[in-house]
Parts: C-alpha cells; sequence; structure tokens
C-alpha cells in the first residue's frame, strides 16, 4: 500500500491538470464570442469573367458618300475646229446617238455615226477607216481626235445655239449631188459638194433657211441628226 501512495498523487494531479486546461478553453471561447470580434473574411472576390464584362462600343463603319450619276447626254450641236486648224468637225447628238462630219472645205471629207455613252464619251464611225473619238464635258464641249484618209487630228468643238450641221442630197442635171456644210457658233461656215464622187468648195448656205443654189437650181439643206 506504501508503494500505490505516489502513483495516486500523480494520478491525481494530471486529473486536475487536464481539467484546469479544459476550463481555460471553455472560457476563452466565450470570451471571443462576447466581445463581438470576428476574424478578417479571408475569401477572395472572384473576378469577373470575360463574358460577363460590358461591351465596349464598337464603330459603326462610315458610308462613303456615293457618287452622283452621270448627267444625261443633251440633244445638241457642237462645232469647231482640229488644233492644226486645217478642217472643221461638227457633231449632232441625240436620244444617247451621235453624227459628225469632218470637212476640211475643198476635198477631205467624211460622214461618221455611233453612240454615246452614259459618261460622255463617243467612238463614231464611217466609211474608209475614218474614226473619231470624243468625250463630252458637262454638256458644253467634245474634245478628242478624228482620223481621216490616215491622218489623225486633235479638235474641239463647242456648243452651239443653232444647228451646226447641215446636208443635201439629190440629182442636179442627171447628176448625183451630196452637200455637206458646217456652220460655226459664229455664223462662218465650210463645206463640200460631192458631184458623182467629186469634191469641190460648197456654195454658202442660207442657215435661217437652207436654202442654196446648186447650177441656178435651188436646194434645201436640212440640218442632221442621228
Amino acid at each position: 500500500m506504501k508503494r500505490l501512495g505516489p502513483l495516486a498523487t500523480l494520478l491525481a494531479g494530471l486529473l486536475l491538470g487536464l481539467f484546469v486546461l479544459s476550463l481555460n478553453a471553455t472560457t476563452g471561447e466565450k470570451t471571443a464570442s462576447s466581445s463581438g470580434y470576428r476574424p478578417p473574411d479571408t475569401k477572395v472576390s472572384p473576378k469577373p469573367s470575360a463574358t460577363s464584362a460590358s461591351p465596349s462600343p464598337t464603330n459603326s463603319p462610315t458610308k462613303s458618300p456615293t457618287k452622283p450619276p452621270p448627267a444625261p447626254v443633251p440633244d445638241a450641236d457642237y462645232a469647231g475646229r482640229t488644233d492644226d486648224d486645217s478642217a472643221s468637225v461638227a457633231v449632232t447628238t441625240e436620244d444617247g446617238r451621235a453624227v459628225a462630219y469632218y470637212c476640211d472645205g475643198r476635198t477631205r471629207e467624211a460622214w461618221l455615226k455611233g453612240d454615246v455613252e452614259d459618261d460622255g464619251s463617243m467612238r463614231l464611225i464611217g466609211k474608209n477607216g475614218a474614226e473619231l473619238n470624243g468625250t463630252l464635258k458637262e454638256g458644253k464641249r467634245i474634245s478628242g481626235t478624228v482620223a481621216v484618209a490616215g491622218a489623225r487630228q486633235a479638235f474641239t468643238a463647242d456648243r452651239t445655239k443653232e444647228p451646226a450641221l447641215y446636208r443635201a442630197t439629190t440629182t442636179v442635171n442627171g447628176t448625183e449631188t451630196d452637200g455637206g456644210w458646217i456652220v460655226q457658233g459664229d455664223g462662218t461656215q465650210v463645206g463640200i459638194l460631192n458631184r458623182a464622187g467629186t469634191p469641190s468648195p460648197a456654195p454658202r448656205i442660207d442657215p435661217g433657211t437652207g436654202a442654196v443654189t446648186i447650177d441656178d437650181r435651188q436646194l434645201t439643206a436640212r440640218p442632221v441628226t442621228p
């Protein structure tokens, strides 16, 4: 019995220590809860996803200004001269078509026809390879080149208030006669009279009436349309 005394004392001390520790722990928990203290929230807020981000404003494409449609080709007459001043050129336009006459007033002439495009460009064709390429600008002037008898010349023809192109085709004294005239804006005129294939300078016409006298016979030259 004497040997069990110290062991019992040790066990009693351990039990007392455990009781004191348990009591302190319980008291500490009550103190923390009663003081209102809360440990800091260490949770990390989730980052917004790419899909939840507000869309950035996008610039709508700017519409380029549309080109106004070309002005319709007017029905009008144009008369002028080649750049070397050796011949005259007249063009009449109507309903998108054109007829032209090239004349040097002596021996060289050509009648040409063709279409006028919406942009004012034209390519007119005549006999023996004659060709006129021109562009109508703002309805006031035609500029381009004309090729007759293998020679190509630049020309400019301005719009005229009165008809610029006249023609008379008939038989005079049994001979087929074909006359062509160009009347410039200032009233000057030039023409060729072709008799059975032989050209010569044409007599003057009256632009107001178209009257012309050939071999003592009065004829009427009329404005030419396409």
